[in-house]
């Protein structure tokens, strides 16, 4: 070996420092900002937005009134009203009871009611559950309820069997990730970890479909967190499992992408149809199960992120585009005005009486949230928003403490009759009454996440280290932006009721950053002021970015103008929208509560006080802006959703039709319209938005007069 002399040594060192000081380049330094919040670790493709820990956004006015609620409802108090589950019999907490959805289910959206709201007393409810997981995983590395030696006998109420299935465990596995955001604590990143290895070294001989078929449809949330943990570790088998399980997920992506899914879209089909991985796409193309009609209503609103969170590992644009076709193909052929579709169990058709399952809305939702942060395509952002503010708050009662299981786009008699359902002979008609075990049992546990997590997307972290808003409600956000800078963003607005949003930037010192804003697909014409300065910046990709050297007590202001609209939908009815708001029928309505002994308990039905079978005019469908009138009331930006409280109303005419009349409780559209054109009676009718209905006409006929 030569020996270097020493005077060349330290010239060697001098140049590899000089050669070092190039590398605080923008990138860089661009780079170093993304260590402030998780960012996908190489060579998972990066994302343009990153999610904020749990508790650094805060919800206000309303939004703060509709998570209180669920705190002194359901949500906060599920252990109570519905004890035989979630009590300490429940396999979760170590018991001999129910160990299989519901008892995650809930805790899923408890958690992060919680943490958002810095709440102990809901704190307390969560730990037990979270303990119990994470301390007593057995040394394999299985993680859950203990399996019984022998299955136990059936137990009316409760799912004590199906332990050792892969799908509940998926529920947990996002309470753990949740939990390690909100309080760092280490012991989820060890048990995560060999939880991990476990499913690697069983899952090729007891893959996702072995016990149940939960897993095979649902294995995106399990890739999801996966991907999680790797981003934080590092660790090289964790991406081995994700292509194991990828495997043995049911293959979303060939399904959305097969052009079969526009023939015979209602044709049901089971599951048996089907065999297990892999897949043969000439066999799923001669079989119905193609046919995106057939699918289970809740596996498709999970399923649908699938493609799109494996589209981190391999960035291939048909992943992107299969969860988009499947979008497009749901709406043509299963879709209601308020963003949502017919399903009632299968995917069941358009006609705008048939029934939406809650647990639907709220896996939906958070498939687009998941969606959104991987692609920052602001189109799953503007399906995301109109779901959350038209069918999300109508299916749960105002004191959060009772639910539908199905909700519909038109509906005017809530009872025990109504037999537009597919599940009605299985759940003896208590499907779309209000009540806390009505229908099926899923829809209680699950209903919780949706708030909760909306409000934790209503803000993120850019990759370059600035702030996005990309869904607006009144709220705060407190995080760090460019070379860890402090800043809280207060956002002031009455939307989505209202046109405006007001921003004001609190920051220890002046720093330069990018603030996203998303501009709507229905906004025309959307304006930005800078401390009352026009924008005058490009929007791209409906995003306005603000690139500037922003200071405290700097104000943004974003004006959405809301224009009034028409959609089509079943039979050539039609909807009216303005905005992020579809409106509906205003109905007065009575409640009766009824108990008829049996296992689902209390509940409560609805009947209409005022005539619902009205038309619309041809002609005023062709000159909204002078046939509608928009009238905004008087509102101090509390809780919004129900008749009382609604902020704003649009008034127009009907026209009464006689020969529409309900049939099984259901308005059912008749298949000819009678009646004399000189004896109808045209009438002022008031629209509400949606979200503040309970009874509703949202599809209406359309009569023409000329």
């Amino acid at each position: 070996m030569h020996k270097i002399p020493g005077a060349l040594v330290i010239l060697a060192l001098l140049l590899m420092s000089f050669q070092q000081k190039p590398s605080s380049t923008k990138a860089d330094v661009d780079k170093s900002r993304q260590v402030h919040y998780r960012q996908n670790r190489a060579p998972l493709k990066e994302k343009p937005y990153l999610e904020l820990p749990l508790g650094s956004i805060q919800p206000k006015g309303w939004l703060e009134d509709q998570l209180l609620r669920m705190k002194e409802g359901m949500t906060g108090h599920l252990d109570e009203i519905y004890p035989e589950v979630m009590g300490k019999r429940n396999g979760w907490l170590g018991g001999d009871g129910d160990g299989w959805e519901r008892g995650p289910y809930w805790i899923d959206g408890l958690l992060p009611l919680a943490y958002i709201l810095d709440d102990n007393q809901l704190k307390e409810k969560v730990q037990p559950w979270i303990e119990w997981t994470l301390n007593h995983q057995t040394e394999e590395g299985y993680l859950g309820p203990i399996p019984f030696e022998k299955e136990p006998e059936p137990e009316p109420g409760l799912q004590k069997s199906m332990r050792r299935d892969w799908w509940p465990k998926m529920v947990m596995l996002k309470i753990l990730q949740q939990y390690y955001e909100a309080t760092g604590d280490e012991r989820v990143l060890t048990v995560l970890t060999k939880y991990f290895r476990y499913q690697l070294q069983e899952l090729p001989k007891t893959p996702l479909d072995h016990w149940t078929l939960w897993a095979n449809r649902r294995g995106g949330d399990n890739l999801m967190v996966v991907y999680w943990l790797y981003n934080i570790t590092g660790d090289a088998f964790l991406l081995e499992l994700a292509e194991v399980i990828a495997e043995q997920t049911f293959p979303w992506t060939t399904i959305f992408l097969n052009e079969e899914n526009y023939n015979d879209p209602a044709t049901p089909w089971h599951y048996s149809q089907l065999k297990r991985y892999p897949f043969d796409p000439e066999e799923i193309n001669a079989l119905t199960v193609s046919k995106i009609g057939g699918m289970h209503c809740v596996n498709f609103a999970q399923g649908l992120k699938q493609p799109v969170v494996y589209y981190q590992q391999h960035p291939e644009e048909k992943y992107i585009k299969a969860a988009k076709k499947a979008l497009w193909d749901v709406k043509k052929y299963h879709g209601q005005p308020q963003g949502m579709y017919g399903g009632d169990e299968p995917l069941h058709g358009n006609n705008p009486v048939q029934g939406i399952e809650f647990c639907s809305i709220s896996e939906e939702m958070f498939s687009l949230e998941t969606m959104l942060t991987i692609t920052g395509d602001m189109a799953f952002a503007d399906q995301l928003e109109k779901i959350t503010y038209n069918a999300l708050p109508t299916q749960a009662a105002d004191d959060f403490m009772s639910r539908q299981y199905f909700q519909a786009a038109n509906q005017v008699e809530i009872t025990d009759r109504l037999e537009t359902s597919y599940e009605t002979e299985h759940h003896q008609g208590t499907d779309f009454v209000f009540g806390v075990l009505s229908g099926y049992p899923c829809c209680t546990s699950n209903m919780h996440q949706s708030w909760p997590k909306y409000v934790q997307n209503l803000w993120y972290a850019t990759h370059d280290g600035g702030v996005a808003a990309l869904l607006y409600a009144p709220s705060q956000v407190t995080m760090k932006v460019a070379d860890d800078v402090a800043l809280t963003v207060t956002e002031e607005t009455g939307f989505p009721f209202r046109e405006t949003v007001h921003f004001t930037l609190t920051l220890d010192k002046e720093a330069a950053f990018p603030f996203h804003l998303r501009v709507p697909e229905w906004a025309n014409n959307a304006t930005v002021t800078v401390n009352g300065t026009p924008w005058d910046g490009e929007v791209k990709n409906q995003t306005a970015i603000i690139q500037r050297t922003w200071k405290n007590g700097d104000q943004v202001e974003l004006t959405l103008p809301m224009t009034l609209k028409s959609s089509q939908w079943y039979d050539f009815a039609r909807a009216i929208e303005r905005g992020p708001l579809v409106y509906a029928l205003k109905i007065r309505d009575e409640k009766k509560t009824k108990d008829r002994g049996d296992h689902y308990g209390p509940f409560q039905e609805v009947y209409a006080l005022d005539d619902w079978n009205y038309a619309l005019h041809a002609e005023d469908l062709d000159n909204l802006s002078e046939a509608v009138e928009v009238v905004e009331k008087d509102w101090s930006g509390a809780y919004p959703w129900n008749l009382e409280n609604a902020p704003v109303e649009l008034k127009m005419r009907g026209v009464q039709l006689p020969d529409w009349k309900l049939v099984n409780s259901a308005p059912v559209f008749p298949a000819w319209w009678g009646g004399r054109r000189d004896t109808l009676v045209s009438k002022e009718i008031t629209l509400v938005p949606y979200g503040c209905t309970t009874l509703r006409i949202t599809e209406f006929p359309v009569y023409n007069f000329r």
